[in-house]
């Protein structure tokens, strides 16, 4: 067997593959060919690409040292329709070009691989790398012993190579095939600007690479004695993109490489004289293509007058309109400034700095350049001065994320933060610090970088630390966040609150902001980040809003399975409903996203989701929550996702934070966009706090002396008044403001300093003396994102985005003054002047996007574009006339020349080759034939809207090309759509028209890109209606007593007119006026009740009445045109015209028994809830043989009704059509368009006022003397209870009307206000639309609510509210599909109920609105019958010490802004006793009354209201009670009467209180909170912490008690040995000599001593409550 082995290896040895080798004194020679093309892969569509054709020779010069020189070479461009058109050859370029290619080059080769490159420095780079291109067809990794293999190889990266080897055994020749997956490169050669805000979605990659490539390499060997020779060589290239996943129609990019043996020279490449330095390797370099934009070759001759060519053309053209082509321009301007050297940047700046529009252009574009020349060029003008510091902010706010980041560029940005004139500037330093930040994070986005780019931060946050300067802190924190390196991690770990570090004593926002920057650092390190998260999450002793922000850094590091479901089970056990809350809902919005980008976290999450229930789903919107919707296609890879978190900590309105964050998925990249952070903390105590809250030592030593009596108080931290916002793009911090008392000192300083009276006169006098004439443009390059990568010929390919948008503003201002107004008036003389300004303004917008993909150096581009322009000119001219002194006022829309379209969008695709050497020549070739475009432009389909009111739109329908007309190359098929839609207005006289027009071919696919880069043509036009040319359009306006004068459609109010149709409703409504009148003078509730009948009665009797004289023969009456009916408050007296009582009563008696049938049907568990929401249903009912709405009814009338006598001259009025003449007149509106023909169209509103009947009348009438359309409203107001009012339209206001009443009343006790709304008749479209809302909130809303559905009156709706409380209320909603009614609603605020019944406290109006908004969310706690319940509405029996004092509430902040204390003495009498501002107010239980005392004196009961002489805090009368109002000190108020108690905190105060109250911050698992700060185990425990116990049983107080520690009476064994155990919780005992004569049991908990241990129990001991006291008690 191992001789058979060894003769096996014999023979494979003799078919071993070596390497080609190229023999010394030989030149061999060959055929290249390179040919690079990119377009759209089917035929016939134009092409874009660049050829090479040359022949090599190879010598060898050394050991594995050859020379490669090129000759004859050729260079040839191609723009056209392929494969039918050929290529130009290019014999400018080529000529150029000829000195380098002239040179030969160097490399070494060893065993088929290349080695180093050697070439003079002649030779460009980019040359060289078409020398790589070449070169790389001869790297070939031949293994001896296999002939199927892959490998790891150098070319366009290090990809990975599968090699396939085959003999052909009849020509003696070995083929070989190498291909190379570019989609699996470890060090793949790309360079990618614009793109270093976006982070890489590789799951939506998984699918579909938007970026695919590969690179098959034919070989045909022939085995020569010395090796192998290359015989033919051929290479195929095909890089795909597209930025959708649709499996087919990507845009392509393909290159052929062919290289061919021709034959053997014995001449060797002759040598020249040259020095050969090394140039690199195989591996593609980067040259001159990253300064140039593929859109334009600018060939630099003069740069200094290149410049200011671009710059003058800019400015000649963009005056007032800017010019279409002007974005183009201004991407010019930048592209000569990139190439130029720093001194032209300097020098150009010192010939424009003082040409003040240049200028302007200059620093636009500067920024934009993207160099570190044109970076330091912007330092060094602002720190000549040369700039201003507004000129200054926004050049680096723009240069920070223009600019390209290196070394150089951070060098720039540090020099900066240390400057002096940076420093002092706040807006400047925070911009250049946080631009510092961005610059390293945008450096170190594809490799890592060096930590020592951020330790001049780190240095600085260390000393700021040591100083507690927390402003510099929260900067450089803010900075390191930007930055996102992983070795800030440290020093923002040193700043969390974590046990045992020295930055628990920092300001929570200083923890907030260092949780906040993890965030970008998690990007890299998202582990360490992770587990640093969540340790503080877990830490239950931090504030919640830090665990809720620590919370949004977990979910941003895409937590795996096990970590969401960990959070998920401690949510299950969490004690802050306000984290828990925040968890949940994060947890449950992830869990609905279907989006990929998150799905792994989606999943996780609806596991958590199943873990928790829905039990957290019942808190309120009080609880902090998080947002997250998102939406993802997978086809078009494109998505978006937005993200709100409202993170709270005390469950009041305004939230502590608002983050809000809009993020978008794009082809396979996913950024951040935008982010806007509000924190409020403190903001709502300083709108509505007292600010003159004194620091007056004898309150402060009161309430501390209170306090010093607590066992072990321990205050709240003092929230700083401040409020902060910050703004973040793309992942990136760009600006943030904290509004503190420093920054609004600062602000009201200079505001003072500023003569804004003074300045403002002036601008007024320059606007009324002189024409002002004014021109602005605002370029900017909003978008530049670049892919550069190689092709295996060597030429680098790109892919780019391009936006640039120039906006201008031409604005002109003619005033007139009459009389003339002399140079220093006066303002007052304003008052009588006629003041007329004319102006004129032009605001255009000019925006470019170009998408390419192609070849681009600085000396040749070929590239596939698709262009997108917008265009859009919308001029306006304007006339306005005042007259003050007069009461007019005209406003006038003048006649102005427009462009053809106001905007227009154009979209093309086209191959575009140019050349250096030829920069204005461009071969374009449309991506269509040009024989499909003349095809298309001669025939479209147009279609228009003939008016506004009649809408006709044609279909669309395909044109095709005629036989006669079409090219017979072109054998396709064209596709056209032209479409135009039109709308008429012949009121104004104008004509707007949409148009679009597109075409395709029939064989290109229908993919999103396809339909993307086909031509395209949008615009939008306004024009006048041939033959309807309006003058001008108008509006004047006249107010006062004169107001008729401006009338120009007299409208006669008692004109007789043919009223046939209406006779028969007016005789039913004038038997109803007259019943009511009969009616209303009765003053006993029994003929109230017959009148109703009667009222009803005749109601029918006049419904039947309109039936039968319909026919009769029509009469004329008299009546006012403006005139408004009001019918009773019987609701059928509206709608009786529609048909008669009898069927209606049959119909509603039937409704009413299928509603009590529904009502039954429905499980309800209080029989008592169902009973009184049927009997609130039917309040409103129509049947009246209801019991329940006849005991209603008569709850309400006195409510309801009682305004019918009281103001019953007033409605008369009303009710008698009283029409109101032309003096009544107050205001007159005249809308029109004056035509050229003198014809006016528009509207005249004229609005009446009659005061002593407190009546209001508006009539809108067309103008046009033919057209009697017209809109009547009429509304009076009937009493202080009711409102009424009446809208008719339609041809002299007869078509369609409807009636209003709003009333407010009382159903029963409870105040109650109710909307009713009938009509005659409604337009059809208004009624359906009102059914279709009616069904929807049916259906989708009101599904939890108790309905009825009932065959209501057709043409009434009726709202109505009742009150039971200021937080509960009842309503009904009737409308003619169904009744739907709530019982006992509950309101997230409160409302004014009992002020507004009663009165409202404080007699300033501003007092007045202050209190109403505290009152809204004020937090309560009352006790009623020794049952306490808290702010938190936690319920529990409290039995109160007697006659020593507990906190009932207080402010435990460091301020102590009140103090309320609460007393039972030996009668079992409370005493309240309430510390606020500089006084002492106690309320005694006495009897049958409170008193009180206010600093010891006694204030009568018949003297309140007692007002503070400084303070606002006011005492009063209310109901049985006395009340305490002190909203501006945190205390809403504190009311009191013989059997109960009740407090009010405002909404600012919540979770900063204490006491047997508790907090107010919505912790109801958190509620027993005793004074040092820890959770009591009950409430008993908790209630006895607060008592302030007695020093000495001979002081003033009656109070006897201690808390002391006690001794458990049980004996306790602890390893055989007896212990002593004493409470750890202090327990209310009597002083020593006195005597317990009430106690109660209480559970608290023990500590047990032993040697070396100590065990912890709870038992029960006794509580003293009442002690007795001897003589001898100490």
């Amino acid at each position: 067997i191992r001789i058979l082995w060894l003769a096996i290896n014999v023979m494979l040895n003799k078919s071993v593959f070596t390497a080609p080798e190229f023999d010394a004194g030989k030149t061999y020679v060959y055929k290249y060919e390179a040919f690079i093309m990119s377009g759209l892969p089917e035929e016939d569509l134009a092409r874009a690409g660049i050829k090479i054709s040359t022949k090599v020779l190879i010598s060898n010069e050394a050991q594995n040292t050859y020379v490669l020189k090129l000759v004859e070479p050729e260079l040839y461009e191609y723009s056209g329709y392929w494969p039918k058109d050929p290529a130009e050859p290019a014999t400018k370029l080529k000529a150029a070009l000829a000195p380098q290619f002239a040179i030969p080059i160097k490399f070494e080769y060893t065993n088929g691989a290349i080695g180093k490159i050697f070439a003079p420095e002649e030779i460009s780079t980019l040359v060289l790398n078409i020398y790589r291109g070449l070169l790389n067809i001869l790297e070939l990794n031949i293994k001896k012993t296999h002939k199927v293999y892959d490998l790891q190889e150098v070319g366009q990266g290090v990809c990975k190579t599968l090699y396939s080897i085959n003999e052909d055994e009849r020509l003696e020749n070995i083929l070989l095939t190498k291909t190379r997956d570019m989609n699996h490169c470890h060090e793949r050669i790309m360079k990618d600007i614009g793109l270093a805000y976006t982070e890489k979605c590789e799951t939506c990659q998984r699918e579909s690479r938007n970026l695919k490539g590969t690179t098959t390499y034919s070989y045909v060997l022939k085995p020569v004695p010395s090796g192998l020779m290359i015989l033919k060589a051929e290479s195929n290239e095909l890089i795909q993109f597209s930025p959708f996943s649709e499996g087919n129609g990507d845009a392509e990019m393909k290159t052929k490489q062919s290289l061919v043996f021709l034959e053997v020279k014995k001449e060797l490449i002759p040598t020249i004289k040259a020095e050969y330095h090394q140039r690199g390797s195989l591996m593609y370099e980067f040259s001159d293509e990253l300064l140039e934009t593929p859109l334009q070759l600018i060939k630099i001759s003069n740069a200094k007058a290149q410049i200011m060519e671009s710059l003058n053309h800019l400015v000649s053209h963009d005056a007032e309109i800017v010019h279409e082509d002007a974005p183009l321009k201004f991407l010019e301007l930048i592209q000569i400034l990139r190439k130029v050297r720093r001194e032209d940047l300097e020098m150009n700046w010192n010939q424009i700095k003082k040409m003040p529009t240049q200028r302007r252009w200059f620093l636009e574009a500067i920024p934009a350049v993207g160099t570190p020349d044109a970076l330091e060029l912007i330092k060094e003008i602002f720190l000549a001065e040369e700039i201003s510091v507004i000129e200054a902010v926004q050049a680096f706010a723009t240069a920070v994320h223009m600019v390209t980041a290196d070394t150089e560029t951070i060098k720039i940005f540090e020099s900066l933060i240390t400057n002096h004139k940076v420093v002092e500037n706040p807006v400047l330093r925070e911009i250049i610090f946080l631009g510092y930040g961005t610059m390293v994070s945008k450096e170190c986005v594809e490799s890592d970088c060096p930590a020592e780019l951020i330790k001049p931060i780190q240095d600085r946050l260390a000393e700021a630390v040591a100083k507690s300067e927390i402003e510099k802190i929260i900067l450089y924190i803010k900075v390191l966040g930007n930055a996102g390196h992983p070795a800030s991690l440290k020093s923002i770990t040193k700043l969390m609150p974590i046990h045992g570090t020295a930055a628990a004593s920092l300001p929570m926002r200083v923890h907030a902001e260092a949780i906040m920057a993890l965030r970008n650092i998690a990007k890299k390190e998202h582990r360490q980040v992770q587990e640093l998260a969540l340790q503080l999450y877990m830490d239950k002793a931090l504030h919640p809003e830090l665990r809720m922000l620590s919370c949004i850094v977990i979910f941003e590091t895409r937590p795996s399975m096990g970590l969401v479901t960990t959070i998920a089970n401690a949510v299950k056990t969490e004690e802050n409903l306000q984290v828990a809350s925040f968890t949940y809902s994060h947890m449950k919005s992830l869990s609905r996203s279907p989006s990929t980008i998150h799905s792994s976290v989606s999943e996780a999450c609806s596991v958590a989701m199943k873990i928790l229930g829905s039990k957290l789903d019942r808190l309120s919107f009080r609880f902090s929550k998080a947002i997250h919707a998102d939406y993802y296609n997978n086809t078009l890879m494109l998505g978006a996702a937005s993200t709100a978190f409202y993170i709270n900590d005390a469950a009041t309105i305004l939230p502590r934070t608002v983050v809000a964050k809009i993020s978008a998925f794009l082809a396979g990249a996913a950024a951040d966009v935008l982010e806007i952070g509000v924190k409020t903390e403190g903001l709502q105590e300083v709108l509505l706090k007292n600010p003159a809250l004194s620091d007056d030592a004898d309150r402060i030593t009161k309430m501390k002396r209170v306090i010093k009596a607590l066992s072990n108080w321990r205050s709240q931290p003092n929230t700083e008044p401040l409020a902060s916002v910050y703004i973040k793009f793309f992942g990136q911090e760009i600006a943030f403001a904290n509004v503190d008392k420093v920054m609004i000192d600062w602000v009201a300083e200079n505001a003072r300093e500023v003569p804004i009276k003074e300045y403002g006169k002036k601008v007024l006098k320059t606007l009324l003396h002189s024409d002002i004439d004014f021109h602005y443009a605002k370029p900017m390059l909003a978008a530049e994102v670049r892919r550069i990568l190689p092709t295996a010929a060597g030429l680098p390919m790109e892919l780019s985005l391009y936006t640039a948008a120039v906006a201008a503003a031409a604005i002109k201002i003619k005033p007139t003054t009459s009389p003339h107004l002399p140079e220093d008036f006066e303002l007052s003389k304003l008052l009588e002047t006629d003041i007329e300004l004319e102006s004129e303004i032009r605001p255009s917008v000019a925006v470019n996007t170009y998408a390419v993909m192609g070849v681009n150096t600085a000396i040749l581009q070929a590239a596939l574009v698709t262009r997108a322009k917008v265009y859009s000119v919308m001029p306006a001219k304007i006339a306005a006339r005042l007259n003050i002194k007069d009461g007019d006022f005209k406003i006038e829309a003048l006649p102005v020349s427009v462009p053809e379209n106001i905007t227009s969008v154009n979209v093309e695709t086209f191959a575009v080759v140019r050349n250096i050497e030829e920069p204005n020549v461009e071969r374009i070739t449309p991506i269509l034939p040009t024989e499909a475009l003349k095809s298309i432009s001669k025939r479209t389909v147009s279609s228009w809207i003939a008016s506004s009111d009649d809408i006709d739109v044609s279909k669309s329908s395909e044109i095709l090309p005629l036989e006669s007309e079409a090219n017979p190359i072109v054998n396709y098929k064209v596709r056209p759509f032209a479409k135009r839609y039109c709308i008429k207005n012949h009121g104004v006289g104008l004509r707007a028209c949409f148009k679009v027009e597109t075409e395709s071919v029939d064989f290109m696919k229908n993919t999103t890109l396809y339909n993307l880069v086909l031509q395209r043509n949008i615009s939008f036009s306004v024009k006048p209606i041939e033959g309807e040319e309006v003058e001008r359009l108008e509006m004047e306006v006249k107010v006062g007593a004169k107001a008729a004068e401006k009338l120009i459609k007299r409208i006669n109010l008692d004109e007789e007119e043919n009223v046939e149709d209406a006779g028969p409703v007016l005789m039913k409504l004038n038997k109803i006026l007259s019943s009511r009148r009969n009616s209303s003078s009765s003053s006993s509730s029994s003929s109230s009740s017959s009148s109703a009948s009667s009222r009803s009665s005749s109601s029918s009797r006049s419904s039947r009445t309109s039936s039968v004289s319909s026919s009769s023969s029509s009469r004329s009456i008299r009546k006012n045109i403006n005139a408004a009916v009001l019918p009773s408050n019987s609701s059928s007296s509206s709608s009786s015209s529609s048909s008669s009582s009898s069927s209606s009563s049959s119909s509603r008696r039937r409704s009413s028994s299928s509603s009590s049938s529904s009502s039954s049907s429905r499980s309800v568990s209080d029989s008592a809830r169902t009973s009184s929401a049927s009997s609130l249903a039917s309040l409103f009912s129509d049947s009246s043989s209801s019991s329940s709405s006849s005991a209603l009814d008569s709850k309400v009338k006195a409510g309801f009704d009682l305004e019918l006598s009281t103001r019953s001259n007033e409605a008369y009025l009303f009710l008698q059509n009283k029409g109101l003449d032309e003096e009544d007149i107050v205001l007159v509106v005249i809308l029109r368009a004056v035509k050229n023909n003198k014809k006016m169209v528009g509207y005249q509103i004229a609005a009446y006022l009659d005061k002593p009947t407190a009546r209001v009348h508006l009539i809108v009438a067309a103008l046009a003397p033919e057209d009697k359309w017209r809109l009547c409203a009429d509304g009076v107001l009937l009493s202080q209870h009711k409102v009424t009012a009446k809208v008719a339209w339609g041809e002299e206001c007869k078509r369609y009307s409807t009636l209003v009443t709003g009333e407010t009343g009382l159903v029963g006790s409870s105040p109650a206000a109710r909307l009713r709304l009938s009509w005659e008749r409604l337009p059809s479209a208004l009624r359906r639309y009102g059914k279709m809302v009616d069904e929807y909130i049916d259906s989708e809303i009101l599904d939890d609510l108790v309905h009825t559905k009932s065959k209501n009156s057709t043409r009434q709706i009726y709202i109505t509210v009742a009150a039971e409380s200021d937080e509960i209320v009842d309503f009904i909603v009737k409308t003619p599909m169904n009744t739907t009614y709530k019982k006992s609603l509950h309101l997230p605020v409160s409302m004014p109920i009992n002020e507004l019944k009663h009165y409202i406290p404080f007699d300033e109006v501003f007092e007045k609105v202050h209190f109403l908004i505290t009152k809204a969310a004020a937090a309560e706690c009352s006790y009623l019958d020794d049952k306490l319940t808290t702010f938190n509405n936690r319920t529990y029996t409290h039995e109160m010490p007697s006659s020593c004092y507990q906190v009932l509430a207080q402010d435990c902040t460091e301020e102590l802004k009140f103090m309320v204390l609460l007393r039972k003495d030996s009668k079992e009498q409370h005493h309240i006793n309430v510390k606020i501002a500089d006084i002492d107010i106690d309320l005694l239980q006495e009897k049958h009354n409170v008193t009180v005392h206010v600093n010891g004196m006694e204030i009568p009961f018949t003297s309140l209201p007692y007002r503070h002489p400084t303070a606002s805090i006011e005492i009063r009368r209310h109901e049985d009670g006395v009340v305490v109002y002190a909203p501006s000190h945190g205390l809403q108020e504190v009311y009191c009467d013989n059997d109960s108690w009740k407090i009010k905190v405002v909404d600012w105060m919540k979770g900063k209180t204490c006491g047997l109250c508790g907090k107010a911050d919505g912790e109801i698992r958190q509620e027993y909170r005793t004074p040092n700060g820890r959770l009591a185990k009950n409430s008993v425990s908790f209630a006895h912490s607060w008592i302030l116990p007695s020093e000495s049983c001979r002081d003033n107080s009656e109070c006897r008690l201690k808390l002391d520690s006690v001794q458990m009476e049980k004996q306790v064994t602890i390893h055989g040995d007896n212990t002593k155990c004493y409470s750890v919780e202090p327990v209310p005992r009597c002083l020593p000599g006195c005597i317990p004569t009430k106690t109660t049991s209480v559970n608290v908990g023990f500590s047990c001593q032993s040697i070396g241990e100590s065990v912890d129990i709870r038992e029960t001991t006794q509580a003293h409550l009442s002690c007795s006291c001897t003589a001898k008690c100490s």
